[in-house]
């Protein structure tokens, strides 16, 4: 395939496509009403099921529908709408029907602010609605990683049969970059075992969230609580740069992450030891490699573009082992390079020895 220039909005939608989705159903809001504008073309090209809902709860409603079905289905929002859909979230986890999410967030709290922002940390990865489970949540942090996750966000949905989120900030959604997109995948002409497609000539099946009795509620959280204990240690995803030598890690995902690799770049070229550690699955977050490190540097610096939510993680992580300071923005503002960078020599200056030793 070639290198073609594209808006993020628009790559998450055409990977998706090419991800075999057989049906979309949104509401536009900017910062992303790019991906539900290229979806309303192109899904009806390809013979397949496009609905624009009157509301985001209506348009995760049909999500749990059609997904029920067997088919690939999705929907994007931003983090008022994807705050309205949580009641369908929490449905489909209880009725473990896989389904994939895209979150392009604003700025908040409230209706906000279309600027960058990552303030949905906590609004995704803590539960996405009511009730004790988690759902798997994806950052990328360039178009094409945004392409690459969306495949895998399909693939895991289906895995797993649960619901997969793909986060990422206005300027993700709305820049244009040089990105390559997969082949297309034919869609899946075998439905699931599990999937509502007619009961001629077998047993009904029956897919719901709904256990009016105690114990069989339990045995079915039981059996979503060890579900997610598996994707937990098996699906922490990050990529790291500089780690091996470093005394100082700067930890961010996303847009954040990826200024402070230009920070952390020129904190190397002057010897500064600092290493950057960007999570790309930020549930399950990736704790096992972030502790290993904790056992060989002196603190972490946490970058991101909210009041500090990620950094809770990244302190639990930690386990006390080492200090862990935040350099944040809010409200839209992006932090640059040189905030990161001068964060950086601040922190550098309060730890022991000379941060160009290592010792």
């Amino acid at each position: 395939m070639s290198v073609e220039l594209l808006k993020g909005n628009v790559a998450l939608a055409e990977a998706a496509v090419r991800a075999g989705v057989e049906a979309y159903f949104g509401y536009p809001i900017t910062p992303q009403t790019e991906l539900l504008e290229h979806m309303a073309k192109r899904m009806p090209e390809l013979g397949r099921v496009f609905v624009q809902a009157e509301s985001e709860v209506a348009a995760i409603n049909m999500v749990y529908g059609a997904a029920s079905t067997g088919v690939r289905a999705m929907t994007s929002s931003s983090s008022p709408g994807i705050s309205l859909m949580q009641e369908g979230f929490s449905y489909i986890a209880g009725s473990e029907v896989p389904c994939v999410i895209v979150d392009i967030m604003r700025g908040g709290p409230g209706l906000g602010n279309i600027q960058p922002s990552q303030a949905d940390y906590f609004q995704v990865t803590r539960s996405a609605g009511h009730g004790d489970y988690h759902p798997i949540v994806l950052a990328p942090a360039s178009v094409q990683e945004a392409i690459d996750l969306m495949t895998l966000a399909f693939d895991l949905a289906d895995q797993y049969r649960h619901l997969v989120f793909v986060v990422a900030d206005g300027l993700i959604g709305q820049m244009m970059e040089p990105a390559e997109l997969p082949p297309m995948q034919p869609v899946r002409t075998a439905k699931p075992d599990w999937a509502l497609t007619g009961a001629e000539g077998r047993d009904k099946r029956v897919i719901t969230s709904l256990e009016l009795t105690a114990p069989e509620l339990e045995a079915v959280n039981l059996h979503l609580q060890a579900k997610l204990q598996t994707i937990r240690e098996t699906e922490q995803r990050w990529a790291e740069q500089w780690t091996d030598d470093a005394r100082l890690i700067v930890v961010g995902y996303g847009t954040a992450g990826r200024i402070a690799e230009t920070a952390v770049r020129q904190a190397r070229k002057e010897g500064l030891k600092v290493g950057l550690f960007r999570p790309i699955s930020l549930w399950p977050f990736p704790e096992d490699r972030l502790s290993a490190l904790a056992d060989q540097i002196d603190a972490f610096l946490v970058v991101e573009m909210n009041a500090g939510q990620m950094w809770e993680d990244v302190r639990l992580a930690a386990g006390g082992q080492v200090p862990v300071m935040f350099a944040g923005r809010m409200g839209g503002m992006v932090p640059m390079p040189e905030e990161i960078y001068e964060a950086i020599q601040q922190l550098a200056e309060k730890l022991p020895g000379d941060l160009r030793s290592g010792g």
